[in-house]
């Protein structure tokens, strides 16, 4: 089961340059790899995970490219080379791949296909066993989701395997749409505006967790994931819940995106362009020290080089009249 037996076709190698230069991207913007890390790619059967794997280990392969003695230019993230390799900004990023599994002891799980795939690529990998499929049945009552007792259970059997193993940093495989689905479920569902964070420190601050899958798109992970022809395994217990809250969201979204391409990528945008100051949470803006900045009469000028000015109200008005005049943006 080689994870590359079948010569790629001409649009699946693009395609795969435009997913490394995505994760490069992603990588070099929040952090997330330092040179010398040992990454825990936690790999669950699905096509988000193998994809993040595949790609990572591409970009491991041609990360360190400015070896010891040279003196030649680092490339910037994302860019093609006249290699053909993708390669991190600034110095040489060497880090280690481990490929982590956590067999959750789901009635007909095929315990064989991760092994022999992960084995075939040769990327050291672990299995942890663990029945929390048991354990979630049990507990949930009949009717109510089973996303978040599992998502808990798995998470501390992945951290504490991360502690004993001297892991620096756990890779998720969450993409774009999956943090803004998460915008809206909190904004629907928990009147929090909160998404999924690229890079995170753990509650505990002992782990940092990363999705270096932020900038791609689900539709293109679907793609690469038909093309590379992985072994897919899907979930019992995720897959057999169709009135997830994160579904309806899920649906929703896919719907504007028919109705009007482009919206998922620039919501995606603008959870990277946020104004606390035009939102209404006083932890984040002091709107009580807003009089002490006030401009005396008479004394208004431009603002400094580099400060972006305010939204007059009469610029807010007129922007509100504009979208709602402009069904596209409604």
């Amino acid at each position: 089961m080689r994870a590359a037996a079948a010569k790629p076709s001409r649009t699946l190698k693009r395609l795969g340059a435009q997913l490394r230069g995505a994760v490069g991207r992603a990588i070099a913007d929040y952090r997330m790899i330092a040179d010398g890390d040992r990454v825990m790619v936690c790999v669950s059967g699905g096509k988000d995970s193998y994809t993040l794997l595949d790609i990572l280990m591409s970009l491991r392969r041609s990360a360190p490219v400015n070896h010891p003695g040279k003196s030649s230019p680092p490339r910037l993230a994302g860019s093609l080379s006249s290699d053909k390799k993708l390669d991190f900004p600034g110095t040489p990023v060497r880090f280690e791949l481990i490929a982590v599994n956590l067999d959750q002891k789901q009635p007909g799980f095929p315990e064989h296909v991760l092994p022999q795939y992960l084995a075939a690529a040769g990327v050291p990998f672990h299995i942890i066993e663990q029945d929390t499929y048991s354990v979630v049945r049990r507990v949930v009552p009949e009717g109510r989701t089973l996303c978040g007792l599992c998502s808990r259970l798995r998470r501390g059997a992945l951290y504490r395997f991360a502690a004993e193993n001297g892991i620096t940093k756990i890779a998720l495989g969450h993409h774009r749409d999956d943090i803004v689905e998460t915008l809206f479920l909190n904004l629907f569902f928990a009147g929090r505006l909160k998404a999924m964070a690229p890079k995170l420190l753990s509650d505990d601050g002992r782990h940092v967790v990363i999705r270096p899958l932020a900038y791609v798109a689900a539709r293109d992970i679907a793609r690469y994931a038909r093309g590379r022809a992985f072994p897919l395994i899907p979930c019992t217990l995720c897959g057999s819940q169709e009135n997830l809250q994160r579904v309806a969201v899920r649906r929703m979204l896919e719907r504007w995106e028919r109705e009007f391409p482009g919206r998922t990528e620039s919501i995606f945008s603008a959870l990277r362009h946020v104004e606390p100051a035009h939102l209404a949470d006083p932890r984040r803006f002091d709107f009580a020290a807003l009089e002490a900045r006030r401009v005396p009469p008479g004394q208004a000028g431009r603002p400094a080089p580099g400060q972006v000015p305010p939204m007059s109200e009469a610029d807010e008005d007129a922007l509100a009249d504009a979208v709602a005049n402009f069904p596209a943006l409604a």
